[in-house]
Parts: structure tokens; sequence; C-alpha cells
């Protein structure tokens, strides 16, 4: 009877020994599910978080495009407005003598800088601002500390 009871003994320990390897098998199984499940999250998520930044950026575009073309058509606008000064000054400014010279000269320099607006817009005036900046760095720096320093000057007030 002691051989029988031994018997069922191994037989409970193989059994419990089988499911224990299934309860391992179904633990494996269910962590490569869970694995798996947080991997398409993960993807999902990369994929929304792209999409989103790609519709930022085109938003972000389309803003700059509309500034720009707005100040384009306001440096063209004020281009026009130059010229057509230009031509009231010299209409109705004197002709001849100094004051004629100094009229018409005041009323040129309006047309050109008119024209140049008109044409150039606001993009050609950076353009043009950049490339001096680059082929004339020194005098650049220097202009912009002269520049700062006025406007220090003009905003403080003065406590005498």
């Amino acid at each position: 009877m002691a051989n029988t009871s031994t018997k069922q003994n191994q037989r409970s320990d193989f059994g419990a020994e089988s499911q224990g390897s299934n309860l391992t098998e179904q633990a494996k199984g269910a962590a490569e599910n869970v694995k798996d499940k947080a991997k398409q999250a993960g993807e999902y998520v990369r994929d929304k978080a792209g999409q989103a930044g790609e519709y930022v950026r085109d938003k972000a575009g389309q803003a700059g495009e509309f500034i720009r073309d707005r100040a384009d058509q306001a440096a063209s606008s004020t281009g026009k407005g130059m010229e057509t000064l230009a031509g009231t000054i010299r209409d109705r400014g004197p002709q001849a003598g100094m004051l004629g010279k100094a009229t018409s000269t005041v009323a040129d320099t309006l047309d050109r800088t008119g024209k140049y607006l008109e044409d150039q817009g606001m993009s050609g005036i950076v353009d043009d601002l950049t490339t001096m900046v680059r082929n004339h760095p020194l005098p650049a720096i220097l202009i912009g500390i002269g520049l700062g320093f006025m406007l220090a000057r003009l905003t403080t007030s003065s406590r005498s």
C-alpha cells in the first residue's frame, strides 16, 4: 500500500508540474500579447504625433506665406503712395532756383524709393539687407550698436 500511495503522490506531483508548465506557457502567451498590444499602441501614437506635426508645420507655413504676402502688399502700397507724393511735390513745388533743385531731388528720391518698394516688396528688402550684412558685417554691427544706443537714450526718461 505504501507503494501505491507513492505512485499516487508521484502522479499528483506530475499533474501539478504539468499544470504549472501550462500556467507558465499561458503567462508567456499573455505577456507576448501585452507586448504586441503595447507595440501597436506605440506605433499608433507615433503615427498620430507625426500627423499632428505635419499639420502644424503646414499651418505655420501657410501663416508665414500669408504674412509675407501682406507685408509685400503693404510695401507695394507704400511705394505707390511715395510715387504719388513725388508727383505732387514736382507739380506744386518751386521749379527754378535752389528750392527748385531741392524739390526735384526730393521728388526723385521719393520716386526711386517708391519704385523700389513697389518692385521688391518686403521680401526683396530683407534679401538686400541680408546680402549687405553678409558683405559688410563690421559696419552692420556698428550701425546696430549705434541704433541700439539711440533707442535706449530715447526710451529712458531723464531724471535730473
